[in-house]
């Protein structure tokens, strides 16, 4: 045997070795370095809520359970000003952007003590459910992660389960995002 049909062999053999060993090497490596090819950014904005509260269980007779659909909750303890009526602003259109997947979220302001204009709420924001209901409060001040500022919006599925929370200062169009996901996945509500 010549050298070079010798030289040949010993290529072909590294190169069958190669295609062999290869991606093994490469999945041990992707493996063991952790979060080396990690994506930077989340697909979701809002922060979901996790373990799942049931709503129904931890305030059993509350009055946001009057409703099968999925409800989208802004809570202000005190009285509604400028940034309350922002946020309310953000409820209303956020709800609109879903398009023909509005009719499934139902938008629910958690008012404190002091009851809401009633001509301001009639005038601009329709359809909007307003209640009272301090044990609500307490879970849904208890279920926030600590980390992130108070007075966002919470997304309560049609079961009564806390899903996701959004911040107070979310682009209505993220939210929007994340919600039409979880509506195209839901066979509920």
């Amino acid at each position: 045997m010549s050298d070079r049909q010798r030289t040949r062999g010993r290529l072909q053999f590294l190169l069958i070795a190669g295609i062999f060993f290869g991606p093994l090497l490469l999945a041990a490596w992707l493996y063991y370095s952790g979060d080396a090819l990690q994506p930077e950014s989340r697909a979701n904005h809002g922060m979901l809520l996790e373990p799942i509260v049931s709503l129904v269980d931890a305030v059993p007779g509350s009055p946001i359970h009057d409703s099968r659909s999925w409800r989208l909750l802004y809570a202000n303890d005190g009285d509604c000003g400028d940034r309350c009526r922002s946020s309310l602003h953000t409820l209303r259109q956020s709800r609109l952007m879903l398009g023909k997947e509005m009719d499934r979220v139902e938008r629910v302001f958690l008012h404190g003590e002091h009851a809401p204009d009633t001509l301001f709420i009639a005038e601009e924001h329709g359809g909007l459910i307003t209640l009272q209901d301090a044990a609500l409060r307490v879970v849904l001040d208890n279920k926030k992660p600590e980390s992130l500022p108070a007075g966002g919006f919470y997304l309560i599925d049609p079961l009564g389960n806390l899903v996701l929370y959004f911040g107070p200062g979310i682009n209505p169009r993220d939210m929007v995002d994340d919600i039409k996901r979880l509506l195209k996945l839901s066979r509920i509500g």
